[in-house]
């Protein structure tokens, strides 16, 4: 069974169980020592549903990306590349107002909530984007010790 196929079937299952949830996690992979776990959001969900993403081609291969895990090395994109990058405030684009304005800054966007279900501070959530070709993904990272949690919420479909 190829990756894609395995993929939906967990999306598949994580549907399931986002009918009665708020937050459901993907199985976790491992990339140089250390473990990311993807972590749906039923905002993130209903936001897929209504765009007919969920669940398409593109959203199976943007998801595929988070195994590259997270290198603060190259925290920031430079075009072109696939993985896990910051975006800040000291950008503004829509991608920016729709984490920050839209969901880190709201204080009835369920971000606390989000915050309290990865065990961290909300302070401490990092907004980044999830990049394949086709689609970019909008969530928010908790880095901890050996293990990083990626908690998707938003997606933004406007070409590179």
């Amino acid at each position: 069974m190829d990756d894609l196929t395995t993929l939906r079937a967990e999306l598949d299952e994580a549907e399931a169980r986002l009918a009665d949830v708020e937050f459901t996690p993907l199985p976790p992979v491992e990339r140089d020592g250390r473990t990311l776990t993807v972590v749906l959001t039923r905002r993130f969900h209903k936001l897929a549903r209504r765009a007919r993403l969920w669940p398409s081609t593109a959203l199976l291969v943007t998801l595929k990306n988070a195994g590259y895990g997270f290198d603060p090395v190259r925290a920031r994109s430079v075009g072109g590349r696939d993985g896990i990058f910051l975006l800040d405030r000291t950008v503004d684009n829509p991608m920016t107002r729709k984490l920050y304005a839209k969901f880190l800054d709201r204080s009835d966007s369920g971000a606390a909530e989000l915050a309290a279900y990865l065990e961290a501070p909300l302070a401490s959530l990092q907004a980044v984007r999830l990049v394949s070709h086709h689609l970019r993904l909008l969530g928010v990272l908790h880095r901890g010790a050996s293990a990083d949690q990626l908690a998707i919420v938003d997606l933004d479909r406007r070409e590179r």
